[in-house]
């Protein structure tokens, strides 16, 4: 993990993910914490949080960012590559715990992967 200067924002928003074992967006970071710290900073702070390896990101449903704990992971290589599963009735998004095998593509090299599985949550669906 890299150097993380532990400020007042940083602690706030990862506060806001270790109360949460969810996914959350950017807007709802924005949303709900909007009068506390500015839109900008909220980005640049989960940015710098993602370069670390604290946070993977991803896109949601709607093209909305979301953003999770990583596991394992560090500055220098994300190690976490699995699914993230969002709810379409109560909007529940959170990472699911399964290994993703990638196709070898001939004369390509896969960088980067993203997999959204959409449907209902177990509390939607009891």
């Amino acid at each position: 993990m890299g150097i993380i200067r532990k400020t007042k924002t940083v602690e706030i928003l990862l506060n806001e993910f270790n109360k949460n074992e969810v996914a959350i967006s950017a807007k709802k970071l924005i949303d709900g914490l909007g009068n506390t710290i500015n839109k900008t900073t909220i980005y640049r702070v989960l940015d710098k949080l993602e370069d670390d390896g604290v946070l993977h990101s991803f896109l949601g449903k709607d093209g909305l960012k979301w953003y999770a704990k990583c596991n394992g992971c560090s500055s220098s290589k994300h190690t976490d590559m699995h699914p993230h599963f969002q709810c379409l009735s109560c909007g529940k998004v959170d990472c699911i715990s399964t290994n993703v095998v990638l196709p070898n593509i001939p004369n390509r090299q896969i960088e980067f992967s993203q997999l959204l599985i959409q449907g209902k949550c177990e509390v939607c669906c009891a």
